[in-house]
């Protein structure tokens, strides 16, 4: 039996959002003389949206965006300004994300390690643009262990964005494996709502954007997954038979990957 662990890219690799994708957008928007901005409050309200370009052509139904801002009437032409917004805008975030201005989450890197050393099989499934995914999985992991990754699914790979479930089925059907034999470590209510509609068991390590969201379904919940001598994990919500001190083990992972019933005590319950 192949065990799979799944990571989501933004906000569970690295705490990308605030400080990757949002600068991104505004200096693209700059550069390309569109008189728009996000503030850091308004950008949270857009990640409810899967996809970047899907967030961009949202403002198209924004009636404080259109004051500003005239859109192309024809659909083709929207669809084209949002490509061409979107190709510079990844350019920059990538940019940014080489500079190393922005750091990897706690215990991501060793969990990946010890896994990969324990026979797991890893995979990447996210809904931004796959030369994003592929840069932040590199500056996080390390070449050598993001070259063990055996999938990478990022972008436009489904019709159908989180939180449907497609990105997640994609998954199994790559790598030829049943849903249950899948972990995912995510970060927020839309990807927890694709991945368990799938079928898989579901870890989320919660950032400043999503702390307050329902994680209800998740088999455990915590502030990150936490390195010796570090940041420590600290457990939110626990539905699992783990049991993590301050860091999150293979073995939590694989009490995960098992199931379990009844919630164990956390901080927060």
């Amino acid at each position: 039996m192949s065990k799979v662990l799944v990571f989501d890219c933004d906000g569970v690799l690295a705490d990308t959002e605030q400080f990757g994708h949002l600068p991104a957008f505004n200096q693209m928007w700059v550069e390309l003389g569109v008189p728009w901005e996000w503030s850091v409050e308004e950008y949270g309200r857009k990640l409810k949206i899967g996809g970047g370009k899907e967030r961009m052509a949202s403002l198209w139904n924004e009636p404080r965006f259109l004051e500003t801002v005239r859109p192309p009437l024809d659909p083709a032409e929207r669809d084209a300004t949002v490509a061409a917004w979107h190709k510079r805008k990844t350019a920059i975030y990538k940019d940014i994300i080489d500079s190393g201005r922005i750091p990897a989450r706690s215990g991501v890197k060793r969990l990946a390690e010890e896994a990969l050393d324990s026979g797991w099989v890893l995979a990447v499934a996210s809904t931004s643009a796959r030369d994003s995914v592929e840069t932040v999985l590199r500056h996080v992991i390390g070449e050598a262990a993001a070259g063990q990754f055996s999938v990478v699914l990022a972008g436009d790979v489904v019709k159908a964005k989180k939180p449907a479930p497609d990105i997640y089925q994609m998954v199994c059907r790559e790598l030829a494996v049943p849903p249950e034999d899948c972990v995912v470590v995510e970060d927020s209510r839309n990807g927890l709502e694709a991945a368990h509609a799938a079928g898989m068991q579901v870890i989320v390590t919660v950032n400043g954007y999503t702390r307050d969201e329902d994680f209800s379904e998740a088999a455990i919940v915590l502030t990150c997954l936490g390195d010796p001598g570090a940041e420590t994990c600290e457990v939110i919500e626990n539905r699992s038979a783990a049991t993590p001190g301050d860091y999150f083990t293979v073995a939590d992972l694989e009490q995960v990957l098992a199931g379990g019933s009844g919630a164990k005590p956390g901080h927060g319950q």
